[in-house]
């Protein structure tokens, strides 16, 4: 007996823990849609829309009358709505578009072909209708890759099943016409359900969108840039990343380079946002025809353009090879100053787009070339600490005119330091400083290795100040491309800068 209570109480502790873990992971699921609804309510929106949508559609089955005038043909509403219905008020516009000149001539073709059919004989009149299908898939099948018809391949893939629908299905009942029409006006009041649905219930605008996303990607580059500065002129170098970590580009305490290598890959979404955009009526604050959409693609290309300097100084900042600590102090009020003000103009310029607005940068762009020119005096004046084989202090003491007999404190003492703040110094291939020491059995080797690898080391430094510097020199492209962007669109003036 107490071996059947020990195997009864064992399962009823099963079915608990595995009751319980049920809903833990139940929750974690609707924690996780809470959290994917939040983040884009709009997400939300879209699908309480297309159920709104599909409902009216199909109240035209569920409700005798409608039914009894169109019969099963309008199932084609409720297949309309849910092919057509898009994200954004320009996709649902374009697909529309589409989906109606591609089911018009799809009806003509198969009305067409219905016809020669019938003047045949029994026996030819399937074969007509079968090598029209053949014809009709094979050209449709082929325009749809033409590269200027790329944009209307839904189209011609409408024109396919639309004809081969209709032509089939006539064939069988008998009045292909009749079938034709029929299957066309169901269509016909699909999308208009949906477009209406789309336009009149919280609208999602295409080109709304895309201005909110490219204003984004300027405060994710500005930030991104002061980010790894900050990093690199506080990092001392002994707490960095694990190689496989920084290889997958791992860096939980960098949220904004993850935002900013999302700008880079926005390309696509940009060039998406901005064709659908192309499509909506006047809206919002786009209130003039043709607006120019396709001028926030080409400023959202020179932003990627400046991006990548951002990203390569990420690629310093993670580089096994590091300038000493001490030696990236002596440049870091020229460094952080340059950065700031570059990284003000960027997000003025991401502010002058959300706001609409359209002012002269000439003074503000000064600034920045002004702190960039100090940065590269700095690093003019002090360049023999970037390449001198011998000791920093010894250098400096030399440049300042310094006579003194006294002997120059022994190398050794400068190497001791950088082994402390440098830890993560490697030579090529990679193998630690210490190695040095333990296979170099004699001292006049030593010294050599050890300064010719400071050298490279400290060349590091000059990389990241050069690549900074690029940046400010592309951002003057970027000026361009936002002046160019608010003179098209009719920005509101406002004083200079």
């Amino acid at each position: 007996m107490s071996g059947k209570k020990g195997s009864c109480n064992n399962k009823v502790e099963a079915e608990g823990s595995s009751n319980g873990g049920l809903l833990l992971s139940c929750k974690a699921w609707a924690m996780s849609v809470w959290e994917f609804g939040r983040d884009e309510p709009n997400r939300v929106i879209f699908s309480l829309k297309v159920g709104l949508a599909v409902l009216l559609v199909s109240l035209l089955i569920l409700i005798r009358a409608p039914y009894e005038t169109f019969g099963t043909n309008i199932i084609w509403s409720i297949l309309t709505v849910a092919i057509m219905f898009e994200y954004t008020v320009g996709s649902t516009f374009n697909k529309g578009f589409n989906r109606a000149l591609g089911s018009l001539l799809a009806g003509v073709l198969a009305i067409v072909a219905a016809q020669l059919a019938l003047c045949a004989d029994r026996v030819l009149e399937p074969i007509i209708i079968g090598i029209s299908i053949f014809i009709v898939g094979t050209v449709t099948s082929f325009m749809k890759l033409w590269p200027s018809l790329v944009p209307y391949e839904y189209g011609f893939r409408v024109i396919l099943f639309t004809y081969c629908l209709i032509i089939v299905s006539g064939y069988r009942m008998g009045n292909p016409i009749r079938t034709a029409m029929d299957r066309l006006y169901s269509i016909a009041i699909g999308g208009l359900v949906a477009v209406l649905v789309n336009v009149m219930v919280c609208p999602i605008w295409a080109g709304e969108l895309l201005h909110r996303e490219l204003v984004k990607g300027f405060d994710s580059v500005a930030d991104s840039l002061e980010e790894c500065v900050k990093k690199y002129v506080e990092d001392d170098g002994l707490d960095h990343p694990e190689f496989s970590k920084t290889v997958m580009d791992e860096f939980p305490d960098e949220p904004a380079y993850r935002r900013c290598r999302t700008t880079l890959n926005s390309s696509a979404k940009l060039d998406s946002l901005a064709q659908s955009a192309k499509w909506e009526p006047p809206h919002g604050r786009f209130k003039h025809f043709f607006y120019p959409w396709s001028e926030y693609v080409k400023v959202g290309a020179v932003l990627r353009y400046c991006a990548y300097e951002v990203m390569a100084l990420h690629g310093v900042l993670h580089s096994e090879i590091q300038a000493p600590y001490n030696l990236r102090v002596m440049f870091r009020a020229e460094i952080e100053e340059a950065t700031g003000q570059a990284a003000e103009l960027v997000r003025r310029l991401g502010k002058d787009i959300g706001d609409m607005n359209r002012t002269l940068k000439a003074s503000l762009l000064k600034r920045v070339h002004a702190s960039t020119e100090r940065l590269q005096v700095a690093i003019d004046m002090h360049s023999f600490l970037l390449t001198s084989s011998y000791d920093r202090a010894t250098s400096a003491a030399k440049t300042d005119g310094d006579t003194d007999a006294n002997p120059s404190p022994p190398s050794e003492t400068y190497h001791e330091m950088t082994r402390k703040t440098s830890k993560r110094l490697y030579s090529w291939p990679s193998r630690e400083v210490d190695a040095y020491e333990e296979e170099a059995a004699v001292g006049n080797l030593l010294v050599p290795r050890m300064r010719a690898l400071e050298s490279t080391a400290a060349l590091s430094l000059a990389t990241f100040t050069s690549l900074l510097i690029e940046f400010v020199a592309r951002l003057g492209h970027l000026v361009d491309a936002v002046e160019e962007l608010s003179s098209m669109a009719k920005f509101k003036s406002e004083v200079e800068l």
